[in-house]
């Protein structure tokens, strides 16, 4: 194996765990600006308002990307064990 093909197994890695959290990590990032603005403009401090609006659209989100994550993580392991043979002729 050489040098090149770690690097290049380490970015493709890296790539596809950013794209399959990104669903997440976006719809929270987006439930969490707008229920800040809502608390900032109401001054509602709860805890609860923060956290549960969050929660469910992060679970939300990753309910309507898993077909997309699912095929995604099979296609790359598929190309992982199809790679394991060459492996060993470098």
């Amino acid at each position: 194996m050489t040098q090149e093909t770690v690097i290049s197994l380490a970015r493709e890695c890296l790539t596809l765990a950013l794209m399959l959290s990104a669903p997440a990590l976006l719809a929270g990032l987006l439930v969490g600006v707008l229920v800040a603005i809502f608390q900032a403009v109401s001054s509602v401090q709860e805890q609860t308002l923060s956290l549960v609006p969050k929660l469910v659209a992060v679970v939300g989100a990753l309910l309507l990307a898993l077909p997309w994550m699912l095929t995604t993580m099979i296609d790359f392991t598929r190309r992982m064990f199809m790679g394991i043979g060459t492996l060993g002729s470098h």
